[in-house]
């Protein structure tokens, strides 16, 4: 349950919903038997990107006291200072990171930019002392070299044409103390990082690190984390040669090893399989530390179509890559293939649940967004092949039926259950939405009534039915206006339909109710209140034209007769008496 809660915080940070992604991550964490230090880092990371920093702070603290060995528990930390302006405790933290793990590239960078921040904020208070300043970058901002510098910047060029990056950056111009609002826009560290000529593209990271690396930069990585094999203590002259000797054939072994795998990836390009399949598993007997081989052979057996060979090969690196403690980037890059694998082999929604569980783990480990790609491709693809297994229209028949006799006896919630069961065996029959449209009006759910009403006029624009239940949904809602425009665009395929008739009779009735403002004071500010949640009489409300037109309506009445002939005007006029915002006497 806890991995389960944490795949789910993975893909709401992934697609940005930073706050239910501190939701699942916290629920993860509570389920977690024992605690976890991913989980607070990929929380603190979460928090970081809210710019709730203070919070990120106390995460990264976490996950560096559960695991002080681990290098990205230092990078969250960084991060969390970086972001509270606390720069020497940033730096600090950077480059405890780096003693343990020297080539870290987000290490590296997060070291480059707190010392470039701190750099900059000495240099700014040094500036500004005594001189009251409030934003350490605040000369950055000033004059036409700002907008030179953004323009001549090929990463920020393109932010120019956006009017709210544009009106952000004249509102930090005229006001520096302002920037503080906007830093958890990444167009805004941008252009900061432009215009002090810092570095400030690394974000405080994602669950498990956005940035994408070569596999050949990876595989690199992966061999320097490998441990070596130990030296004898040098107690007798003939046991270091007889050590020294077992190393060398070792290290013979991983050159051959490596050369066996770049010819297989030579033959992989030209697509001759079989003797890439031979490379690499000659690489495989020479050298079983490295699980290239077993993904690369993996891949080969994916692209012949040999399904079942992939799956193993790809199991196999996934455990030998746990007991060798390899990069998670390269078991995630197994589990991914595995679960390519068994999509190829799926032939009814059930056999797409493993390929989906797979490519979940595959995202615990790495969030590679090819992975989350297939992840949601097998995920629609088993909801379609449901839908079809499930499609039986003389089932939804009797369902419908079944719905419409507890619909007799007024017993909506119950019609309910079943006009949703008939959906689910044949969603394209209209009338089910319809009658589905009657329960949830009758049950005072006015919104999905509204909903099915129009879906059911979607299927079929011609069926009546469709346009009195909306109608009716959007009376009951006081929407008269909208209501008669329903009833009418109905009367245009059934012109003699008595109910539409009806329904055009009661919104006309309303509307000159309206008009007369034969309202009660209650009546009145309830539907005002209700009219000014409208976009389209706000927006009517807000148009220069139209104030002008009510303006002239109270004193000019000359100017008021010419705006009667405009048919456009008159309309707008009629929704805002309609609505009891306007009342003509």
């Amino acid at each position: 349950m806890s991995e389960e809660a944490k795949a789910k915080g993975n893909s709401a940070f992934s697609s940005g919903d930073y706050s239910s992604a501190i939701r699942h991550f916290t629920d993860a964490i509570s389920l977690s038997t024992t605690p976890n230090h991913v989980l607070y880092s990929n929380r603190s990371a979460a928090y970081a990107s809210l710019g709730d920093f203070s919070s990120a702070l106390s995460d990264a603290q976490k996950t560096v006291d559960l695991n002080p060995s681990w290098p990205k528990g230092y990078s969250r930390l960084g991060a969390a200072h970086l972001g509270l302006k606390d720069y020497s405790a940033a730096v600090a933290a950077y480059k405890k990171g780096l003693e343990l793990d020297p080539a870290n590239e987000a290490l590296k960078s997060g070291l480059a930019d707190a010392e470039a921040a701190a750099s900059a904020a000495s240099r700014s208070r040094a500036r500004g002392a005594g001189e009251g300043m409030s934003n350490p970058f605040g000369e950055i901002f000033k004059g036409q070299e700002m907008w030179a510098k953004l323009t001549a910047d090929p990463k920020t060029r393109g932010y120019l044409a956006q009017p709210d990056f544009v009106k952000i950056m004249q509102d930090i111009q005229r006001n520096p103390s302002s920037m503080n609002l906007y830093l958890n826009d990444q167009r805004v560290m941008q252009a900061i990082g432009v215009l002090l000529n810092v570095n400030f593209s690394t974000r405080p990271g994602g669950p498990e690190d956005a940035e994408m690396a070569e596999e050949s930069r990876e595989e690199k990585r992966e061999e320097e984390r490998r441990p070596q094999p130990p030296v004898a203590a040098p107690s007798e002259s003939m046991e270091v040669e007889e050590d020294l000797g077992e190393e060398d054939k070792e290290k013979e072994k991983k050159e051959r090893a490596k050369k066996e795998k770049e010819e297989g990836n030579a033959a992989y390009k030209k697509k001759d399989f079989e003797k890439a399949i031979e490379c690499y598993s000659r690489a495989i007997e020479l050298d079983d530390e490295d699980i290239s081989f077993l993904t690369n052979r993996a891949a080969v057996y994916l692209e012949m179509g040999r399904y079942e060979d992939c799956i193993k090969d790809c199991d196999m690196a996934v455990e030998r890559g746990r007991e060798l403690r390899s990069d998670f980037k390269m078991i995630a890059r197994a589990l991914t293939r595995k679960g390519t694998a068994l999509v190829k082999l799926a032939k009814s929604s059930k056999d797409y649940e493993p390929a989906i569980e797979t490519f979940q783990k595959a995202l615990t480990e790495h969030r590679n967004p090819d992975t989350l790609k297939k992840l949601n491709d097998a995920e629609r693809a088993k909801k379609e092949l449901e839908q079809q297994e499930y499609f039986d229209p003389k089932i939804a028949d009797e369902e419908r039926e079944k719905g419409n006799e507890f619909f007799k006896e007024q017993k909506y919630p119950e019609a309910v259950k079943h006009y949703t069961e008939a959906l689910k065996r044949n969603p394209k029959d209209p009338r089910v939405y319809s009658n589905r449209a009657a329960c949830y009006t009758k049950l005072g759910a006015l919104p999905e009534g509204l909903k099915d009403a129009e879906k059911c006029i979607e299927l079929d624009p011609t069926f009546s039915k469709g346009y009195n239940r909306k109608g009716a949904v959007q009376f009951f809602m006081k929407e008269y206006d909208k209501a008669l425009e329903t009833y009418q665009e109905g009367l245009k395929h059934d012109p003699s339909n008595q109910e539409l008739l009806d329904g055009v009779r009661r919104c006309v009735e309303q509307i000159n109710k309206a008009s007369r403002g034969d309202f009660t004071p209650e009546e009145l500010k309830e539907r005002q209140a209700k009219a000014m949640q409208d976009p389209e009489i706000q927006n009517i409300l807000t148009d220069p034209v139209m104030r002008q037109v009510l303006v002239d309506f109270q004193e000019n009445p000359k100017a008021a007769q010419e705006h009667t002939k405009n048919p456009m005007v008159m309309s707008k006029i009629q929704k805002l008496v309609s609505a009891g915002i306007v009342q003509i006497r």
